[in-house]
């Protein structure tokens, strides 16, 4: 029994906050649930607050819950966002950025409105916010539950290694977020911050609709997935309460997949 306890308490979030990111559904969700369970208090950044089941679902575990409405396609409203948390007296310990959006057209028609809305929310979103909460993290004393100054979990896809199909934007967004989190992560390491980046397959979300409704494509994926099936959001709770957690204490500027297999084919 005391050995589970030392494990369950390399585990633990207790007593630190997290802001999240595309929280609202999906994978986002899972992940702020996850760290409600091991501890945390969450802070959820939302375009606007029609969604509350997120927000209820963390209250019902007892801990602190609040949503900071922000449009990650505004640069200016991702610049404000930190501030204002700031501003009534949160300490940020642990950042997940998982907002994401997807756009499909063949590469020789995709729209230049579209590849830079994608940029937005997928790439620059996560720059400004890494950067922001980086600087707060910077100023404070290392936890005493993980031993650094805070957490980065920056959402990348297996789009950060393959090129994929009509996706050419989100392709270059998740690329990007792979290198800007290894940048960050040897700027901060040394300084008490892990920064790391969490990479699914394909998983059964509202983003993958396009190729769940598409028979063939479908067949081809699934054939390829060792596990024998798609990934749930709940498959990726454990991993980001790792990377938040002391127990990745020497765990920095690593693109970690969850795909079942896929990449291993």
């Amino acid at each position: 029994m005391a050995g589970t306890s030392r494990v369950n308490a390399i585990f633990s979030l207790e007593g630190h906050t997290a802001l999240v990111t595309g929280g609202t559904r999906g994978i986002g969700k899972a992940v702020a649930i996850a760290l409600a369970e091991a501890g945390a208090d969450i802070l959820l950044a939302q375009r606007d607050e029609t969604s509350t089941a997120t927000l209820e679902a963390i209250q019902a575990l007892g801990r602190h819950a609040a949503i900071y409405t922000a449009d990650l396609s505004a640069q200016d409203d991702v610049a404000k966002l930190v501030p204002r948390i700031l501003a009534d007296g949160h300490q940020i310990r642990i950042l997940v950025n998982c907002a994401g959006i997807q756009k499909r057209h063949p590469a020789e028609d995709f729209p230049d409105s579209d590849f830079n809305q994608v940029i937005q929310v997928n790439l620059n979103s996560v720059f400004t916010l890494c950067q922001d909460v980086g600087a707060h993290l910077l100023e404070l004393a290392p936890s005493p539950v993980t031993g650094r100054r805070g957490s980065i979990i920056n959402f990348a896809s297996l789009l950060t290694f393959q090129g994929g199909l009509t996706v050419t934007a989100y392709a270059a967004s998740k690329g990007a977020v792979g290198q800007l989190t290894k940048s960050f992560a040897n700027e901060w390491t040394t300084r008490g911050i892990t920064v790391n980046a969490i990479a699914p397959g394909y998983i059964e979300t509202g983003m993958n609709t396009a190729l769940l409704n598409d028979a063939e494509r479908l067949a081809s994926i699934s054939a390829r997935i060792p596990a024998g099936r798609w990934g749930r959001p709940e498959d990726l709770k454990g991993t980001a309460v790792y990377l938040a957690s002391k127990a990745s204490a020497y765990v920095s500027g690593h693109v970690l997949v969850v795909d079942g297999g896929w990449m291993g084919r």
